[in-house]
């Protein structure tokens, strides 16, 4: 039987709720990010859990610059 997880597509609607859900983390709302989000995140390696708390891991955010700067470069 085969137990891989399918891989995640990463859409704009991904990059967009990661993008509000950092904000969420700055905030100290994490309540606000959905938990399905959450997982989605943590499989894509940009966000993890540290004693408790969530983070956005380096490569979330590597990710979040870019993410920020399509949308800087979209409203320009």
């Amino acid at each position: 039987m085969d137990t891989t997880k399918p891989a995640l597509t990463i859409t704009e609607q991904t990059c967009d709720a990661f993008a509000s859900a950092a904000d969420a983390l700055l905030v100290r709302r994490a309540n606000r990010i959905p938990e399905r989000d959450i997982d989605d995140f943590i499989a894509l390696g940009w966000m993890d859990w540290h004693g408790g708390s969530l983070r956005v891991t380096p490569l979330g955010q590597m990710a979040l610059l870019r993410i920020r700067t399509r949308l800087t470069e979209a409203v320009a």
